[in-house]
């Protein structure tokens, strides 16, 4: 391990482990000097550090926090980070809104503090270096960890954080960053929204900006750096399965049969069977007929909703790991098997795999930070079911899943995405709600837009600018899909049915 101390502008010192002094350039730019360091030093991790938090550098805990070669993390101690929160209108992804409190994925890097091995910096050689390093760390996670490198804001990085010192990027930085690292036509939304939003006129970064070329991760390949984790995630290897069903006998049979072929057996199937019809009974009479190798948990409900299912299921997990099924999953008989292999090699506390559809593509080769949870196809430690659960605000509607995913994020614990194994997802048409739910703003004469569940978690989980962000790309993409083409009514309407689906949300949120 070495650590590069620095000033912003330039490279102060360069350590290793035993404090002993390492030879440098002094005349080149800190981005730069970190990569001639890697190049000659290919196999140790980097820590850079800026001088004024030397003190409260956490050296004892580093080497724990950094347990595989594919990490980047760094913290900001400051309320705000380099890129400011304006990238919010240009950027829904949950790396945006980071909680400081945990470690969290995030492209936002810091000059304050990281740490990545050096052989990652020799393979992102194609990316320019420069003077401003928030600029040139930002940009690496940016662009590579949709190629596999796992970027986390890490408090425990710095045990004393009182020295933190407000460093923001310029209007003329924003516009920069986003032309380098979006598609040109967010460059033009961003300006739209500061517009409209903030009453600013931002002209000639606007202008500017778009003689800067777009940076591509095109000539980024991680795939040969091996991950190995010194985190023990998997020690007793034991699974439980839990699976929410409604009128889908045959497909929740097909699910039970690939389950009984694993090379490795999860310990108890939770089934929960609902049906809504008063003095109904169960119709999976071959849950008690058939021999099955594991224990099967049968639960029957006459409460419809995903949601409630399952959280009545997780409540009878046991096994260290859960499986989150659903009853119309088709996959081979080594998932299981294959998925602990992954767990153990990336020291992972939660997963989603794959999910095609049937003749779908599967378009990401490779491991990367999730974007959002899949209630039907994502594995979870289960030390981590304590503080989460399926909130029941968005029973019957959309995001309950990523929702879920957001609650175990916020605790700390990142979510995988694995390429492989695969689960189809067969898209039974027998599933969903048999009876049609009535939803409370169903007899409003303005309906809400979005979906009063889509705003909840907009509300819970985005940032102020996020959402705003959101409110004008929906303007314009559903003013095609609706009967009022007098743009001047439409926005009228428009503002009324956002107003009513934040009214909405507000109602659900009690029900959380």
């Amino acid at each position: 391990m070495i650590f590069i101390y620095h000033t912003n502008n330039a490279i102060s010192r360069v350590e290793n482990e035993l404090g002993e002094l390492i030879d440098f350039d002094a005349t080149v730019s800190v981005s730069f000097g970190l990569r001639q360091i890697a190049a000659k030093n290919p196999d140790v991790v980097l820590v850079w550090c800026h001088v004024d938090y030397a003190k409260g550098l956490n050296i004892e805990v580093v080497n724990k926090l950094f347990h595989h070669n594919k990490l980047m993390l760094s913290f900001n101690p400051n309320n705000s980070f380099f890129i400011s929160e304006q990238i919010g209108y240009i950027d829904e992804s949950l790396f945006v809104n980071v909680n400081k409190k945990v470690r969290f994925p995030t492209w936002q890097m810091s000059s304050a503090v990281g740490m990545i091995h050096a052989s990652v910096l020799v393979k992102l050689e194609s990316i320019p270096c420069q003077n401003n390093l928030d600029y040139y760390l930002s940009s690496i996670a940016k662009l590579a960890m949709p190629k596999g490198l796992l970027c986390y804001s890490e408090p425990r990085l710095l045990f004393d954080q009182n020295n933190s010192k407000e460093v923001t990027a310029s209007m003329f930085t924003l516009f920069r960053f986003v032309k380098q690292h979006y598609k040109t036509r967010w460059v033009f939304l961003l300006f739209l929204n500061l517009l409209w939003y903030e009453n600013k006129l931002p002209i000639f970064p606007f202008f500017l900006s778009l003689f800067y070329k777009r940076r591509v991760a095109s000539k980024i390949n991680l795939e040969d750096i091996k991950v190995a984790s010194n985190e023990n995630v998997v020690q007793q290897k034991t699974i439980d399965v839990i699976i929410p069903t409604i009128g889908r006998e045959k497909y929740l049979h097909d699910v039970l049969k690939d389950l009984a072929k694993q090379t490795v057996l999860p310990q108890k199937v939770i089934v929960v069977e609902q049906n809504p019809v008063d003095k109904s009974v169960s119709d999976l009479d071959y849950l008690i007929k058939e021999s099955w190798p594991f224990e099967i948990k049968h639960i029957f409900t006459h409460q419809a909703g995903a949601c409630n299912a399952r959280n009545l299921a997780l409540q009878e997990v046991e096994s260290e790991w859960v499986f989150l099924a659903d009853d119309d999953n088709r996959f081979e008989s080594t998932l299981i098997e294959t998925v602990f292999v992954q767990l153990t090699q990336y020291g992972a506390y939660a997963v989603s795999v794959a999910y095609p559809q049937n003749r779908e593509a599967v378009l990401i080769s490779n491991v990367k930070q999730a974007e959002t949870f899949g209630a039907g196809n994502s594995f979870v430690k289960k030390e981590l079911l304590n503080g989460v659960s399926f909130q029941k605000g968005y029973e019957f509607g959309y995001g309950e899943d990523n929702d879920f995913g957001m609650q175990i994020r916020n605790q700390g614990i990142d979510v995988l995405y694995l390429p492989e194994p695969r689960i189809l997802h067969l898209k039974a048409p027998m599933g969903g709600f048999r009876t049609k739910p009535k939803l409370a703003w169903e007899h409003d004469e303005i309906q809400p837009k979005p979906s009063p569940t889509v705003m909840l978690f907009q509300i819970n989980h985005k940032t102020k600018q996020q959402n705003l962000g959101y409110k004008t790309i929906l303007f314009f993409k559903y003013y095609q899909h609706q009967s009022i083409k007098n743009p001047f009514t439409y926005f009228i309407n428009f503002k009324k049915q956002w107003k009513r689906s934040i009214y909405w949300a507000g109602k659900l949120n009690t029900t959380v």
